[in-house]
């Protein structure tokens, strides 16, 4: 088995702008992801707005600091994440290819395997 993180992006003025409509053919998409996945998902969660946001990086003075914000200025933002344990990329391609926002035009979605550094 391996490990991807999927990453939901998106536009985060339309996510807040979506109909009651899109709203529930997003989360009858999730719903359905839940139950394709099942025991491979290890972790999920929605993550607030990015005016929430803090990012640590090295300061001026060479040690850690915050800054409001995530670190990229982009339109897209994450707004939410799965991590599964699925027997290849071509079955965490085929969940992930299963959520509403790989379907709309102002969203996407991200599936990246992680390292795996428990081999010896």
């Amino acid at each position: 088995m391996s490990r991807f993180m999927i990453l939901i992006y998106g536009d985060e003025k339309r996510w807040r702008e979506m109909s009651q409509q899109e709203r529930a053919e997003i989360d009858a998409a999730h719903r359905e992801f839940w139950a394709k996945a099942e025991d491979s998902i290890i972790a999920s969660g929605e993550l607030q707005g990015p005016g929430t946001a803090v990012t640590v990086r090295r300061g001026t003075d060479g040690e850690p600091t915050t800054v409001d914000g995530p670190f990229t200025e982009a339109k897209e933002v994450v707004g939410g994440f799965y991590v599964i344990d699925v027997p290849d990329q071509a079955a965490a391609v085929e969940l992930a290819s299963g959520l509403a926002e790989a379907r709309h035009d102002h969203s996407g979605v991200q599936v990246q395997p992680l390292v795996d550094h428990s081999a010896a």
